[in-house]
């Protein structure tokens, strides 16, 4: 077996650090000016704890908004817990951070988005590692560099 640094689960653990940091922030000092987060949540998680009323109405995920009301927001190493107003009904919630999928603050236009592991995935990891590697890259002459997406490369 050959030893391989595991970039996308790298930058998984560093995206879900910047959230427990922002929302121990939050815990500790409030939401500051216009921010306010959306986050989506897979509710199939076996992890995840939610009312049984939300989880029959949002079966594979929930975009929950923490922004004018929420409550009893406490952050752990791997997970969270915020009580959230559903149409005047407190519900607490229990999250773990591999449970999200998306957290947006709009306010910033500020997101990140988790992506799972398909076998698309790793078919492209295996297209990859047999890809020929380039010898020198040529700084672009004058004028704006250009973006390429990743998915281009994709089949």
């Amino acid at each position: 077996m050959t030893r391989r640094i595991e970039y996308g689960h790298l930058m998984h653990n560093a995206m879900r650090s910047l959230i427990r940091t922002v929302l121990t922030d939050v815990a500790e000092s409030g939401l500051p000016g216009e921010h306010h987060f959306f986050i989506t949540i897979d509710t199939q998680h076996p992890e995840v704890q939610i009312a049984d009323w939300l989880r029959q109405r949002y079966p594979e995920e929930i975009t929950v908004v923490m922004q004018h009301w929420f409550d009893n927001l406490e952050v752990r190493e791997d997970s969270f817990s915020v009580t959230l107003n559903f149409g005047d009904m407190p519900e607490p919630l229990f999250i773990p951070f591999d449970s999200i999928i998306t957290f947006v603050d709009p306010s910033v236009e500020f997101g990140l988005r988790f992506e799972g592991h398909s076998d698309e995935d790793e078919d492209l990891d295996d297209d990859l590692e047999e890809a020929p590697m380039l010898e020198e890259v040529e700084p672009a002459p004058d004028g704006p560099a250009e973006v390429v997406s990743l998915d281009s490369f994709r089949k």
